[in-house]
């Protein structure tokens, strides 16, 4: 868009090659054409006014060529590869008033937009800050230990499976799992959980996290230059190419109104020459030149959309796309999947019953040998409650249901109650699950051998995420696999009054498909089992700390931590940003509206013109910049009221 209209050159630097920081304003490099062109033709100005009108000419015409510099060649560049942008627009406009006698009028024209030029690309970099931020929270070193001797390497040179040593204090070089050593991670800048994330031997940890006072072995999960925060600025860098309803508005209004305004000015030329006055109506089509020129209008949205998604992901919310950005303020949805999204995604084995042909550790180290390769919240808790874990073999998953395989001579089942009949023990069952346990069942050579029961909490601040949502005015569900019973009681507490249970991945993707004829839903997730829904959705947002890479890949926003609170801030972001944008490219229309009848019945002058026009353009870009702000929620404890569901003891947990 900015190649077409502006004259710039797009940014297509890569996640690992982010431009140096932002200079303060009066170090800026890149503003000082503009500054010794506008010293200049304040001069001529001043001299001029003196009566010195030689030497004020030759200041005006510095002026015209320090400021011309900085967009003229880029035009010529552009009209080589057959494209007609605002640059080429404000050339014609400044050669034909110097032709016309008009050289201080033209150097004004300059020294406008070249400091319009040099401002949005200033407001551009700012929008990108939160990227170099990102970055800067990797160190450029860390501790390699190899042969039980410690060595410093650059971070480029950190590769999966090494063992990093990370003293109090200091930073993750990348992402990896703690093999000794106990501590609290400050993750605060990468996932946006203010709280320090207690951490042990099994812990994964993320890259940029600040290691508390314990002294931490972790092992690589990824190498140094590819982690989860490359990742991240990658995938905000290229958010903005995908543009949204309101970036493809301006798009199709912008790009054919070059070409239009050309032909607008050429015929208002055209008409003087009929008429005889050639002057007067040559220098109004100047002035249509640069009164319907749609700079404004083109930078509406890119530094907008970038200043919020870059703003964004210094929350620790990562939003993949311009489009996302629009779609998720327009959200009047949210539904929820249950299993590690609502819940704590700590099942523990809380009951364990058995039909007597096995014991209650037999039972279990039936169930962890299939689990074992399951990555679902369920079979963690059943593999750490079994004492042991027999060899399997021919494991496989049903998506929603369970696992199967062959352990010893036994052909097992492990699921829902939906996938194995409970048989001889239902009442136990519902027993389990009026209790607030998710019930799975065993089976063994087609003989249901036994039922475990897991609890799961609800995450501490569902209650204040799901308050703030109805506060804003957003309606809330809950979709799930899990049993009604269960799922109403994780449900209550949460203070979800609309409950789907016993949903398959394609049944919560035709519930969200349904939900969407009513209005924009977003889906949350962090399964597999979400994937379809997620997709589905008009916003898809995986729980990625937690969150299988079906999910994440399908949704179109990742949270790098699991706070739900951060969803409604997410949202009210979304919407701001909505309202920015709309103010954006209504402002730029309405400039062009505007001036345009001005100009062409010569109220306005050039230099009137060029005037309201670059200011039009710096509005919108600062405008464009509050999107980069934190919104300003209420307190949870607002919308909470007398509302009685805290009581986040109430268990839940399933294949949802």
């Amino acid at each position: 868009m900015s190649d077409e209209c502006c004259g710039s050159v797009a940014d297509d630097s890569s996640a690992s090659e982010v431009a140096p920081a932002r200079p303060l304003w009066w170090r800026d490099s890149a503003l000082l054409p503009s500054a010794v062109s506008g010293i200049f033709l304040v001069a001529g100005w001043l001299l001029g006014w003196g009566g010195l009108d030689a030497v004020a000419l030759v200041a005006h015409a510095i002026a015209l060529l320090v400021g011309a510099a900085t967009f003229v060649p880029m035009a010529l560049q552009l009209l080589v590869r057959g494209k007609v942008g605002v640059g080429f627009l404000m050339t014609l406009a400044a050669v034909g008033a110097v032709l016309l006698g008009h050289v201080g009028e033209a150097a004004a024209l300059a020294f406008l937009f070249s400091l319009a030029e040099a401002l949005e690309d200033r407001a551009m970099d700012r929008a990108k800050e939160g990227l170099r931020a990102l970055l800067s929270l990797v160190p450029q070193t860390a501790r390699v230990v190899k042969a039980g001797r410690d060595s410093v390497v650059a971070v480029a040179d950190i590769r999966q499976l090494d063992v990093l040593r990370v003293g109090a204090g200091e930073r993750l070089a990348t992402d990896g799992i703690v093999l000794e050593g106990r501590s609290a991670l400050d993750a605060s800048s990468v996932t946006g959980e203010s709280m320090p994330v207690d951490v042990g031997v099994g812990s994964d940890v993320p890259a940029g996290a600040v290691n508390g006072s314990g002294a931490l072995l972790v092992q690589a999960r990824a190498d140094g230059h590819n982690n989860s925060l490359t990742q991240i600025v990658a995938l905000v860098e290229q958010a903005h190419a995908k543009k949204g309803e309101r970036a493809r508005l301006a798009d199709r209004i912008a790009r054919p109104l070059v070409p239009l305004v050309l032909i607008a000015a050429a015929a208002v030329a055209l008409f003087g020459i009929i008429v005889g006055d050639p002057a007067t109506w040559t220098e109004r089509a100047l002035v249509v030149l640069v009164a319907a020129s749609p700079c404004a209008l083109a930078i509406a949205v890119p530094v907008t959309v970038i200043s919020g998604i870059g703003s964004a992901s210094k929350l620790g919310i990562v939003i993949k796309s311009g489009a996302a950005f629009e779609q998720f303020g327009t959200i009047k949805t949210v539904a929820f999947d249950k299993t590690g999204t609502l819940t704590r995604n700590d099942p523990q084995v809380a009951q364990v019953v058995t039909r007597g042909r096995f014991s209650e550790q037999e039972l279990l180290a039936l169930a962890a040998a299939v689990e074992s390769s399951s990555s679902h919240p369920l079979a963690a808790a059943i593999c750490a409650a079994a004492d042991h874990r027999p060899a399997a073999r021919d494991i496989t998953e049903e998506a929603g249901f369970g696992m199967r395989g062959q352990v010893e001579e036994h052909l097992v089942r492990v699921g829902s109650t939906r996938w194995i009949e409970p048989g001889q023990l239902t009442d136990e069952a519902r027993a389990m699950a009026s209790a607030g346990m998710t019930v799975v069942l065993v089976e063994a050579d087609n003989e249901v051998a036994g039922l475990v029961g897991v609890r799961d909490d609800l995450r501490p601040e569902a209650v204040e995420a799901i308050a703030a949502l109805r506060g804003a005015g957003i309606a809330t569900l809950m979709l799930t696999g899990d049993n009604a019973r269960t799922a109403h009681a994780l449900a209550q507490a949460a203070g979800i009054d609309d409950v789907r249970a016993e949903q398959l991945p394609a049944d919560k993707a035709a519930v969200i498909a349904e939900l969407k004829m009513a209005g924009p839903v977003a889906m949350v997730g962090d399964g597999i089992n979400d994937a379809p829904a997620l997709a589905t959705a008009t916003v898809g947002i995986a729980i990625e700390a937690s969150g299988a890479a079906a999910a994440v890949e399908s949704a179109d926003i990742a949270f790098t931590g699991h706070d739900l609170r951060l969803i409604p801030e997410a949202l009210a972001h979304a919407r701001r940003g909505r309202r920015i944008l709309t103010i954006n490219i209504v402002l730029a229309l309405a400039i062009i509206v505007v001036l345009l009848p001005l100009a062409l019945f010569g109220v306005l002058g050039l230099a009137g013109v060029v005037l309201v026009h670059e200011a039009a353009e710096v509005a919108v870009i600062f405008n464009g910049m509050r999107a980069a702000r934190r919104p300003e929620l209420a307190s949870p404890s607002d919308h909470l009221g007398n509302s009685e569901g805290t009581n986040s003891s109430v268990p839940a947990q399933t294949r949802a």
